[in-house]
């Protein structure tokens, strides 16, 4: 392990704990969103006028956001892609099934598929960014 490596992880580590608390927050409150996701709608409607772009999309674009980093932080910290992801994959089937007992909350498959793919994206971003810097620091040491 380099010597910046420690740092990194350390941030890594840091960053990870505090995207898991809101992350726990948002995906446990006994809350439901549909308001929000009804208003987001509506604006989304009214703005560009596609009135087929509907909550269904909006709420599974949000699972999406809300998983990127999630996969992102993963892979830098391990520094394989599909660690990150399928760690992702997991920990998305395991805040589902919470929910179960959650009475303003709906668990669902189709969110789990949201929360991966956004998990798989952020983890595609990392893993691009760990190569660059392989590359980088491959360059240093030769020369």
């Amino acid at each position: 392990m380099g010597e910046d490596a420690v740092p990194r992880r350390r941030w890594v580590v840091w960053a990870l704990g505090v995207y898991a608390a809101v992350v726990v927050v948002v995906l446990l409150l006994p809350v439901g969103y549909s308001a929000i996701v009804n208003r987001l709608t509506d604006w989304v409607q009214g703005a560009t006028g596609v009135t087929t772009f509907g909550s269904g999309w909006i709420e599974f674009s949000a699972n999406v956001l809300m998983f990127v980093p999630l996969g992102f932080l993963l892979t830098l910290l391990f520094r394989h892609p599909w660690y990150g992801t399928l760690l992702a994959v997991a920990l998305s089937a395991g805040a589902e099934i919470a929910q179960i007992v959650i009475p303003a909350r709906q668990a669902t498959l189709r969110d789990v598929l949201a929360n991966s793919l956004g998990a798989a994206i952020g983890a595609l971003i990392a893993w691009v960014v760990v190569l660059a810097s392989r590359r980088r620091h491959a360059a240093v040491s030769r020369g």
